[in-house]
């Protein structure tokens, strides 16, 4: 009977494979939702008053913890082996995010799914947060949030960073203040990292003598990495540094001394939609093979918009290329404007580079707005004022009828390469 009743017009074999793949799958989307439920269910909750009881719940935590720390002082926090799952991470939060918990430091080797949110990080001597791989290059901290922190700086001496990644992969950093990290230190500095992302953060100094200082620097092989829609004040004296110089005992994955390849302290990053105010060179091309700088606003710079540097010399090494400098948003003054803009080391491949749609404004004297580039330029815009509502006031958004509404970072969801 039922082969008869298949067999029909009105219900046909392949609308039944189809009720049936239908009635499996709302099945399947029960049963996961039911073993989520208990997952949730049997989740620990921790709120510790101590840093000593903080450890003790980071060494008890499994996957889909929750670590609510309450408001006081914790000082030097250290952890290591501590994993979350795919799909269930542990969370270290604070349980009050209005009066959250207090940290001198935090530094946390081996991890994988943590969730680090509403904490703050005062007058580190070192490193404010320090992630890294616990020296094991084979097995990277991974699927790393640091969500909605604050870190203060005393503006220490020498390479202290705000935020230090060495060998993690798979993270994010998001909603992130970070101020007056070490003078020769960088806000947020990656060494072997890969497929990261550094998201909507306000990383400033308040002097605006930065000496060696950075803003984000990604190196040591770092890979995948993606700086979009932050805010830079004076953040040192390269706001972004694209690669760098690293000891070749760091990289991740270590170096390679094969025929025909290439090694590089920075392979495909990209910087997107983000806004710069001040620094010597906002942006700098130091060692990498190939980078996207796009649909940024730069505002002020010390002496150059960019730079493209090779720091790292070795002959197994490709010399900084493959750079791409588009649709960026470029207003400056002419007695802070060197070498038309762009400063070349030796060593380098300038004439790989592309540059396309920029908009070039030389404030006191529009005749001046042309770069000095080091290939021809497709389509640049110089001399016209961008009409920014409000530049005083850091509002560098342009006003109805501006020639500069389709440039910088108020025009990246126009543009957004992700």
């Amino acid at each position: 009977m039922l082969t008869n009743y298949v067999d029909t017009p009105r219900f046909s074999r392949r609308r039944l494979h189809r009720l049936l793949r239908m009635t499996w799958g709302m099945l399947a989307a029960v049963v996961i939702g039911l073993m989520a439920l208990t997952t949730a269910a049997n989740a620990a909750s921790y709120k510790p008053t101590t840093l000593e009881e903080l450890q003790a719940a980071l060494r008890k935590a499994q996957p889909r913890d929750r670590i609510r720390i309450e408001p006081g002082e914790y000082g030097d926090l250290y952890a290591e082996q501590v994993h979350g799952d795919p799909g269930q991470p542990i969370q270290i939060t604070a349980s009050d995010r209005r009066n959250p918990p207090i940290f001198r430091s935090i530094h946390l080797r081996d991890v994988s799914y943590l969730e680090l949110s509403n904490l703050t990080i005062e007058n580190s001597p070192a490193n404010g947060i320090n992630i890294d791989d616990g020296g094991d290059y084979n097995t990277p901290s991974s699927h790393i949030i640091l969500l909605n922190l604050n870190l203060i700086g005393g503006s220490p001496e020498g390479n202290r960073d705000g935020i230090k990644l060495s060998g993690v992969d798979d993270f994010r950093v998001e909603e992130c203040v970070i101020e007056n990290w070490g003078t020769g230190g960088s806000a947020i500095d990656m060494v072997g990292c890969h497929r990261g992302e550094i998201l909507k953060c306000e990383i400033r100094r308040t002097d605006e003598d930065h000496g060696g200082a950075s803003g984000v620097q990604m190196k040591g092989g770092s890979s995948d990495i993606i700086v979009r829609l932050n805010t830079f004040e004076h953040a040192g004296s390269r706001a972004v540094n694209i690669g760098g110089s690293t000891g070749f005992e760091f990289f991740r994955p270590p170096l390679k001394q094969e025929e025909g390849w290439k090694n590089a302290e920075a392979k495909t990053i990209r910087v997107v939609g983000n806004t710069f105010v001040g620094s010597l060179a906002p942006i700098a091309f130091v060692g990498v093979d190939g980078a996207y700088v796009g649909s940024n606003t730069i505002y002020h710079p010390g002496r150059w918009a960019l730079r493209i540097l090779q720091e790292t010399r070795d002959e197994s090494f490709a010399p900084c290329q493959d750079g791409v400098f588009s649709r960026n948003l470029i207003v400056f003054k002419s007695d802070q404007w060197g070498s038309g803009g762009v400063n070349i080391g030796d060593g380098t491949s300038p004439k790989t580079f592309q540059f396309s749609q920029n908009f070039w404004y030389c404030e006191d004297n529009p005749a001046l707005s042309k770069p000095d580039l080091p290939t021809e330029e497709l389509e640049g815009v110089y001399g016209k004022d961008p009409r920014f509502r409000d530049a005083e006031n850091f509002d560098f958004n342009v006003v109805p009828g501006s020639p500069a509404d389709k440039f910088g970072a108020q025009a990246y969801h126009l543009y957004r390469i992700d």
